[in-house]
């Protein structure tokens, strides 16, 4: 290659890695949208918050490692399941959202499961989340899971107390059997202070952006904060097993939080470089007898923009 035909392929691979950072900026700017005095308020109570630049250097790097986290599940059929818990707008969307972003989605898959089901409560209460539990070579992140018993369904008199109980006492051996059947099972907890919650919850109502995450569950969780404290002790003290312990992720800031739990993720595999075939592009196969189709117009999208 002669150092002109070098260049047109150096501009490219510049473009290519400025759509990568456009679209990382486009994810981070969910929180410029807000409106001048909300962004004001938030950024006097998170005064510290880690520097954008220095952000982004830590979360490319933590994604490049979590492709190799990825490549070495495949490689040697690992099953693995991730639990994100936590408080209404703790934060666990946008962790699952980074940690996923440049990962393979056969491999990777998030479940956020709605409420269950008329049909749904009258099974065995884990039926439904089994069909999601990962095959060899698969990652599954719960958006929320089974816990949802000792947490919204407990505190919002979803659940009887005796459906609570026998929650409490099945899951520890739910989630050996799972150990036992091979599955790496994680679980974490957002934690988030009383202050922080209502900043967020104030930041969705006045971002239409926004708005969509608040439901009557998530303003019922204000008034019941104590409950939801609670339930969470409990749900420690019941289900913190050695064979799936719980993990707490301090969110007050997100970024850290995000950068912290990503880091412990990875930690807790004995992850490596696996062999990679080499790629190689094949040679474009012209044929002379055939001739591209001319499409009608109205078959394309307007270029607006």
């Amino acid at each position: 290659m002669t150092p002109d035909d070098a260049t047109p392929a150096h501009d490219w691979l510049a473009a290519e890695l400025a759509d990568t950072l456009d679209e990382d900026i486009e994810i981070e700017m969910e929180d410029a949208v807000l409106s001048r005095q909300i962004a004001e308020i938030y950024k006097r109570a998170h005064p510290d918050t880690i520097p954008r630049a220095d952000y982004f250097r830590s979360l490319l790097h933590l994604q490049s490692e979590l492709i190799r986290l990825q490549d070495w599940v495949v490689h040697h059929r690992q099953k693995v399941v991730v639990i994100f818990e936590g408080r209404d707008s703790a934060g666990k969307g946008g962790v699952i959202k980074r940690l996923a972003q440049r990962l393979n989605p056969r491999v990777v898959r998030t479940v956020a499961l709605p409420a269950p089901s008329d049909r749904e409560k009258t099974q065995w209460y884990f039926q439904r989340y089994v069909p999601h539990l990962p095959a060899g070579g698969e990652i599954v992140l719960f958006d929320r899971s089974w816990y949802n018993r000792a947490g919204v369904e407990r505190v919002m008199g979803f659940a009887s107390d005796d459906q609570v109980a026998q929650f409490f006492d099945d899951v520890p051996e739910f989630e050996r059997m799972l150990v036992r059947s091979g599955i790496k099972v994680v679980k974490y907890w957002f934690s988030i202070t009383d202050e922080e919650q209502q900043m967020r919850f104030l930041i969705r109502i006045h971002d239409p952006l926004k708005q969509w995450k608040l439901s009557p569950m998530d303003l019922q969780s204000r008034i019941r904060w104590e409950d939801y404290t609670k339930a969470k002790e409990e749900m420690f003290a019941r289900t913190n097993i050695p064979e799936a312990p719980w993990y707490i992720v301090e969110g007050n800031d997100k970024k850290r939080a995000r950068l912290n739990c990503m880091d412990h993720l990875l930690s807790l595999f004995p992850y490596e470089d696996v062999p990679h075939e080499e790629i190689v592009l094949p040679e474009r196969v012209h044929k002379s007898d055939y001739e591209r189709a001319v499409l009608p117009r109205e078959l394309y999208v307007p270029s607006k923009y």
